[in-house]
């Protein structure tokens, strides 16, 4: 049996989605078994071990490419196609795939195993993604009420010997915290002010504790601005991949971040995460689930101050 499994972006939904790509390996163990994604996630998803096949042209640009797309998608005989993008994009390849396309779970319409439930855009995608593959018929008894499907799990990463992923590789030792100050740039409301994580980063370093900060390119000026109340701070933005990222998640003593992919990703390798929340997001739709996670929410962030994010750090760390 050939499946396809389909999931492009973003980094938190690909991270979260690790819990129903492990449900649809369980469920057919002995298939061939092709994810469609996007370059980004490649190194993360094959140490996982999950997939046969990683194809990362699942965005192709024009027309051309996209005709290319399709005819690759024949090519690809599946039999069964699990669509966890679900949307107009990954739908357009099922109207592709007509008159003939392989059994479908998702929301294109004439799908096989259509996920029709019309709450599905108010339930956490963990929760959303179970109901899913309860309606494609593998996991009959997914667990659906909020808060109840299992978090992803991505201590695989903890069996990795590449010396890319160690914390000495980074100049890190334990006991260490990881802070994640970025988000979206067009959505600086989701972040927790840089002099909080300051102050935050002193206080942990006071606790014994090596801090680095967690970031792409763009976060830098963040990173320095967290060094400048916290000398010893080890800047790391722009330094990992995901899979890098996602090992010393799984090493680490405590994460502190804002709703953003990277932690999701640190939440999911085991990190006991505190996440902070404005009102931009909803944590009840999105929010990392891992090992222990605390969620901290304030309209405004500015006033989240850093007595009660240690406090909740504490709270994480003995759960």
């Amino acid at each position: 049996m050939r499946i396809l499994v389909i999931k492009l972006a973003a980094l938190g939904d690909v991270v979260l989605a690790f819990a129903a790509m492990q449900r649809i390996r369980n469920a057919h163990v002995n298939a061939h078994i092709t994810l469609l994604t996007t370059p980004p996630f490649e190194a993360l998803v094959k140490a996982s071990g999950l997939f046969d096949e990683i194809w990362t042209d699942g965005r192709p640009r024009g027309l051309i490419a996209e005709i290319g797309m399709l005819r690759r998608l024949r090519r690809g005989r599946f039999d069964r196609v699990y669509d966890l993008q679900t949307s107009s994009r990954s739908s357009r390849y099922f109207y592709g795939l007509l008159p003939n396309p392989p059994e479908w779970s998702g929301i294109a319409f004439g799908a096989s195993h259509p996920h029709a439930n019309p709450n599905r855009d108010h339930m956490h995608t963990l929760e959303r993604q179970a109901d899913q593959l309860m309606a494609a018929g593998i996991w009959p008894d997914a667990p659906i009420a909020p808060g109840a499907a299992p978090p992803p799990d991505l201590q695989f990463m903890l069996a990795s010997e590449d010396p890319r992923l160690s914390p000495e590789h980074f100049g890190l030792t334990t006991p260490y915290a990881l802070l994640i100050p970025g988000a979206s740039p067009h959505r600086p409301l989701k972040r927790w002010p840089a002099d909080h994580y300051g102050l935050l980063a002193q206080r942990l370093a006071g606790e014994g504790m090596a801090v680095a900060v967690i970031g792409g390119p763009g976060e830098a000026a963040l990173a320095q601005e967290i060094k400048a109340a916290a000398p010893d701070v080890i800047d790391l933005t722009g330094k990992t991949d995901f899979a890098q990222v996602a090992a010393l998640g799984a090493r680490a003593t405590v994460a502190v971040g804002n709703d953003t992919g990277p932690t999701h990703l640190i939440a999911a390798a085991g990190a006991p995460t505190v996440v902070v929340f404005s009102a931009d997001s909803d944590p009840d739709l999105c929010a990392p689930r891992g090992r222990s996670v605390c969620v901290l929410q304030r309209p405004l962030l500015r006033d989240l101050d850093v007595n009660t994010v240690l406090s909740a750090v504490a709270t994480v760390r003995a759960a």
